[in-house]
């Protein structure tokens, strides 16, 4: 079971023990992918869709960004950090998908990539639900970690 960090030797949960760890800055980027069907897609204005509700980017990123501060109080073995900074961009990729980007990061003990993965997650479920009057047909594709740096090692998606 040692494989798995949040498993004891016994195979139980357990939070990850960052006590006799360094402090280091850590960064950590997050990308998930929101498939738009035609008649959504058809009701961008100027790189965003506007709606009853108002501009579906823009409250997507508050959403995710809202969502990566409580990440620890939404996956169970999390620790509870407070971020340094998140960032989250919205835009159209070359396939015509809602590509968002959640960037957060944080000088601790423990990393932050989680915080970026529930930040790109939440923003796509934002984007979901303001858009989902117009179709059902939405589909969030993905969700990777792109990036992390800090910690024992850095990652880099190829």
């Amino acid at each position: 079971m040692s494989d798995f960090t949040h498993l004891d030797e016994k195979g139980q949960a357990t939070m990850v023990d960052v006590s006799a760890k360094q402090v280091t800055h850590r960064t950590a980027t997050a990308r998930s992918i929101v498939a738009l069907p035609p008649e959504v897609l058809e009701k961008f204005m100027q790189d965003d869709i506007q709606t009853k509700k108002g501009s579906v980017f823009q409250t997507a990123i508050i959403a995710g960004i809202m969502a990566a501060k409580k990440t620890g109080d939404l996956i169970p073995l999390c620790h509870p950090i407070g971020m340094d900074n998140c960032n989250i961009s919205i835009k159209l990729n070359e396939q015509q998908e809602v590509e968002i980007d959640c960037t957060a990061s944080i000088s601790a003990k423990t990393g932050i990539e989680m915080e970026a993965l529930v930040g790109a997650s939440v923003a796509a479920l934002t984007v979901y639900d303001m858009c989902k009057a117009l179709s059902h047909d939405i589909v969030i594709k993905e969700t990777k970690l792109i990036e992390k740096t800090g910690g024992k090692r850095d990652f880099k998606r190829a």
